[in-house]
């Protein structure tokens, strides 16, 4: 539940002053378990910001060795973080498909959510991702992003969102993605 971020929203209720995290122990059994399914095929990684687990290397590269589709959910701003400034390179080293909220492509709206600043680290963590290949046509890296209302009320019709944002990212920011989807916490 550690995170450099505390979104009203969330719904681990992360922040930066959780402390619960996965040990070594359990990490290392997780691995364990998936050497012994090969029907599992996929390990989707989240948190707060997993990144700031002191195994979620560990979990990435032992997982990949093995064969496993590995999912990071991101929330982008954690590329910026101190001791995390080589991440985009390592996810894309491990070819990790990346999850990444964007809860709007308006800085309003995603500051008023999630903080101020966190629009322009999100923009720029997503320039950062596309330069390492993630969301372009013909890579193999996956770039997704995610939408969640800041309110209590059911996101609009993801296709027609997704189009949006596609439009918006691209015509202001020159950013490219694979899919959008739509959840609500």
């Amino acid at each position: 539940k550690l995170c450099n971020q505390a979104c009203h929203h969330c719904h681990v209720d992360a922040s930066p002053k959780r402390t619960e995290l996965m040990d070594e122990a359990t990490a290392g059994r997780l691995i364990e378990l998936l050497a012994n399914s090969p029907k599992t095929h996929t390990l989707d990684i989240t948190g707060g910001a997993p990144e700031m687990n002191p195994n979620f290397r560990m979990l990435v590269t032992q997982s990949r060795k093995l064969g496993k589709k590995v999912i990071d959910r991101c929330n982008l701003s954690i590329l910026f973080e101190p001791g995390q400034e080589d991440l985009g390179q390592f996810l894309a080293d491990h070819e990790v498909e990346i999850t990444a909220s964007l809860p709007c492509y308006s800085r309003e709206n995603v500051d008023k959510q999630r903080g101020r600043g966190i629009f322009d680290k999100s923009i720029e963590g997503l320039k950062l991702l596309n330069r390492l290949g993630y969301g372009q046509t013909e890579s193999k890296l996956s770039l997704h992003l995610v939408y969640n209302p800041g309110g209590a009320f059911l996101p609009p019709e993801q296709q027609s969102l997704e189009q949006s944002y596609k439009e918006r990212l691209a015509e202001d920011f020159g950013i490219v993605f694979n899919q959008l989807f739509t959840i609500t916490n």
